[in-house]
């Protein structure tokens, strides 16, 4: 997508900005590609593609920094799932946006790698002996200026998230297989000033099991929408055209 770079973006909420498409006509990706084998082996040996966004329109005014995600693919029984946070609504930038796990590279990191693997732990606990890194989507810089390589990682089951509170409001799972449908994959455009920022967003319904007090069986389920959008969605949107090409 093309958007015209924006000089300061105001504050608005993304989930009023219209839809202006959905990729319903795209494929999605075969359920044979997303095991963890095939994805061992896709990473071996790519194919020939481009992805299809790199860079936001920059809207703020800052020296870029180096930064790193883990897409953590969790290796459940009915398949696999993505492992996404919802930032906390006081931090300086992203606040509230989900988000894979990852920050800004420190000097003492060896290596993009090493840095996604560190911020993993730090803000959900995810311990990198569950880890297994098997490569890397193409760097992505956000409008806030983080120049960020996602760094794509197969997690086995038996461990025991332990999120900081004061970055993560909430860890979940998404199934693969919802991300990687095209038809999940809304096309937004928001017109400011003569100019226009788009973005894509994949909303998903998660359902949760409330629990009351006192009890030891649901009371109800509730329906929770989690709004994935921005740059999360791009890098997801990127992952979708290398498993597809």
């Amino acid at each position: 997508m093309v958007a015209t770079p924006l000089s300061k973006l105001p504050s608005f909420d993304p989930k009023r900005i219209p839809v202006v498409g959905v990729d319903e006509h795209l494929p999605s990706v075969p359920a044979d590609r997303l095991t963890p084998e095939r994805l061992r082996q896709r990473f071996l040996q790519p194919p020939i593609w481009q992805p299809e966004v790199r860079q936001e329109p920059k809207f703020e005014d800052r020296v870029p920094a180096q930064a790193a995600v883990l897409v953590p693919l969790i290796a459940r029984a009915a398949g696999l799932s993505v492992l996404l946070t919802e930032r906390t609504a006081h931090l300086s930038t992203h606040s509230g946006q989900v988000a894979f796990p990852g920050g800004k590279v420190d000097p003492g990191d060896a290596d993009v790698v090493a840095a996604a693997l560190r911020e993993t732990d730090e803000e959900v606990g995810l311990a990198s002996e569950f880890i297994e890194v098997i490569g890397q989507l193409p760097v992505y810089t956000t409008g806030t200026q983080f120049v960020v390589t996602p760094v794509v990682a197969l997690v086995r089951e038996g461990f025991v998230l332990n999120p900081n509170a004061d970055e993560v409001a909430h860890a979940f799972e998404v199934p693969l297989s919802f991300l990687m449908n095209p038809a999940h994959h809304r096309r937004h455009r928001f017109e400011w000033e003569g100019s226009s920022r788009e973005w894509f967003s994949m909303p998903y319904a998660e359902t949760l099991v409330d629990v009351a007090a006192g009890e030891s069986q649901p009371s109800a389920n509730l329906i929770v929408e989690r709004f994935i959008w921005g740059a999360t969605a791009g890098m997801l949107r990127n992952f979708y055209r290398f498993l597809s090409a």
